[in-house]
């Protein structure tokens, strides 16, 4: 059910822009901020659809939790980037409207899983 979701997908991809924007980054890169930003882009789909198999709405809720976590640990590892010079302003702002789209959706799904 969850490759029905207006919201997975949007995280698929965030995950697929963040393995290009992360390409270019330098090598020395390749096992902190690079590997940190694709684990956590990875994370956010991964916990969505794990979340959604659950039976309980605690803990549909625990996971969708943690793909929040990931978004916000993006946000701030872009922000990074950008200050790094890693990526460009019009980089950022590309994947910084992906990930307001997406956590807009996670946030509307939470929300209707707490009523």
């Amino acid at each position: 059910p969850h490759k029905k979701l207006t919201l997975w997908t949007e995280s698929m991809e965030l995950v697929t822009t963040i393995y290009e924007l992360t390409k270019m980054f330098p090598k020395e890169e390749e096992y902190g901020l690079k590997n940190q930003l694709r684990r956590a882009a990875v994370s956010i789909p991964s916990n969505i659809s794990e979340g959604l198999t659950r039976r309980t709405n605690a803990d549909k809720l625990h996971f969708l939790n943690i793909a929040n976590g990931s978004l916000s640990e993006i946000d701030t590892q872009l922000e990074i980037s950008l200050r790094l010079a890693y990526i460009d302003s019009k980089c950022f702002e590309v994947t910084e409207n992906k990930i307001v789209i997406t956590q807009k959706l996670l946030s509307g799904l939470i929300r209707s899983l707490k009523q």
